[in-house]
């Protein structure tokens, strides 16, 4: 297990785990958030190649849908 930090808070979460599959053991559906990884927008096309490390930083933000 690993401690990496989403959205100012500290978690524990398997070691070895790429950004997706990060994403979806925090609950996350991954193609409705937008992600800051260690301070940078990470573009999505690099989620299933970025490996979460412990001490990682992510900013996760729920794209909401709406209007009238």
């Amino acid at each position: 297990m690993i401690e990496i930090r989403v959205n100012g808070e500290t978690t524990s979460c398997p070691e070895g785990l790429n950004l997706v599959q990060m994403l979806e053991h925090l609950g996350y559906r991954p193609q409705l958030v937008v992600v800051e990884f260690n301070g940078e927008i990470l573009p999505r096309a690099r989620w299933a190649e970025q490996l979460v490390r412990e001490a990682d930083g992510l900013e996760v933000v729920t794209i909401v849908g709406g209007g009238s």
